[in-house]
C-alpha cells in the first residue's frame, strides 16, 4: 500500500471510529530503502500498512506508534545510531538507536488520529435533536435513535451515552445501555426520577457497579432552564469530562492494545523487533527473535554469551 492507498484507508479507518497513527519520512540518509514522504498507518493492533523502511525501521515505528496513539501526542523521531546525528539533534526530538546493516538513517514524524467522540442520544423531543445538532458541530459521530429503536449493540465501551426518553421506556433503555458498559452514561431526569429508576433497575438484578455509572441528571447543574440550554449543560459536561481525561474508557482499548503489542528485543543488537519476526531461536525454553540474519546467526554461534548481556542490562 502506498500514495493513495494510504489516503483511502486512512479515511476508511476514521469512517469505522478506530484509532491509528500516521508516520511520515521527513528525512533519510541512504542507503535506507525509504524516501521522503513515504507514509504507512499503524493500527492500534500493531499492524503497519504502507511502507516506512524495512526490517530495521519497522519494529521501531511500530512501538513508538502505538506509544503515540496512548499518549496522544505526536513525536519525531531519528532512527539510526547516535553516531550518525552526534550533537546535533535539537530538543525535543527522540533519537532511537538502530543497528541497521545498511548504516542508513530516517527521521520518521509520527502524529495519533484519534477518533472522534461516539455519542449515542436516545430519545425523541426538541432537546435531543438540538443536543445532535450541537455534537455534529464538534465533529462529534452522534447517532440519534429513538428508545424503540434502541440495543446494546448500538453502543460499546468507547461511547457516549445519553437516555433522555423522558419517562417513555427510561428503565428499559438505561438497563441496556448500561449492558454495554460505554464510557459515559447520562439520564435525563431530575434526581427523584433517576433514584426511582435505578431503584426499579437494582430490583431487576442490574449489577451495581453498572448502576453506579449512571450520572444523573445528565449534563452540568445550571438551574431551571430551556430545552436548548439544557443541550449545551449535557454536551458541556462531556466536552469538560473528555478534556480532564475522565472519559477513560473512550481511548482504553488502545492503551491496552499498545501494552499487549510490545515488541521483543534482538539479544544481539538490542533493536525492538515484532514477535512476529521469522524463525525465532529457542535457548533453554524461552524463544530470541531478530533483525536479521546476521545476529540470529551469531546468537546461534554463542547463545549463552548475548543471553548473559541481556540479562546484565
Amino acid at each position: 500500500m502506498e500514495g493513495l492507498g494510504v489516503l483511502e484507508e486512512m479515511g476508511e479507518l476514521t469512517r469505522r471510529g478506530e484509532a491509528f497513527a500516521l508516520a511520515t519520512v521527513v528525512w533519510r540518509q541512504g542507503p535506507s530503502s525509504s524516501q521522503p514522504g513515504s507514509r504507512a498507518i499503524i493500527t492500534a493492533a500493531g499492524e503497519l500498512h504502507g511502507w516506512i523502511g524495512g526490517a530495521c525501521a519497522e519494529p521501531v515505528v511500530i512501538r513508538e506508534a502505538q506509544q503515540v496513539m496512548a499518549d496522544g501526542t505526536a513525536r519525531l523521531l531519528l532512527l539510526g545510531t547516535p553516531e550518525q546525528f552526534g550533537g546535533g539533534v535539537p530538543d525535543g526530538m527522540t533519537v532511537v538507536p538502530i543497528s541497521c546493516q545498511s548504516e542508513g538513517a530516517l527521521e520518521v514524524y509520527i502524529e495519533p488520529v484519534l477518533p472522534a467522540p461516539h455519542l449515542v442520544i436516545v430519545g425523541d423531543s426538541p432537546m435531543v435533536r438540538t443536543l445532535a445538532s450541537l455534537a455534529r458541530a464538534l465533529g462529534w459521530r452522534t447517532d440519534l435513535i429513538r428508545g424503540a429503536d434502541f440495543t446494546a449493540e448500538a453502543a460499546d465501551g468507547r461511547s457516549l451515552v445519553v437516555v433522555a426518553t423522558q419517562g417513555h421506556g427510561d428503565e428499559e433503555v438505561l438497563e441496556a445501555a448500561a449492558a454495554a458498559r460505554p464510557a459515559y452514561l447520562g439520564l435525563v431526569g431530575s434526581h427523584r426520577r433517576g433514584a426511582t429508576v435505578l431503584g426499579y433497575l437494582a430490583d431487576r438484578g442490574v449489577p451495581q457497579d453498572q448502576l453506579d455509572r449512571v450520572r444523573v441528571p445528565a449534563g452540568l447543574d445550571l438551574g431551571s432552564t430551556t430545552h436548548q440550554e439544557i443541550a449545551v449543560a449535557i454536551l458541556a459536561e462531556l466536552v469538560q469530562l473528555r478534556a480532564s481525561g475522565a472519559l477513560a474508557g473512550a481511548h482504553a482499548a488502545t492503551r491496552d492494545r499498545a501494552a499487549a503489542a510490545e515488541p521483543a528485543q534482538d539479544p544481539v543488537c538490542g533493536m525492538a523487533v515484532t514477535a512476529a519476526s521469522p524463525r525465532p531461536v529457542r535457548y533453554e525454553g524461552t524463544d530470541y527473535y531478530f533483525c536479521g540474519a546476521g545476529c540470529r546467526q551469531a546468537f546461534e554461534q554463542d547463545p549463552g554469551a548475548y543471553v548473559k548481556k541481556e540479562t546484565r542490562c
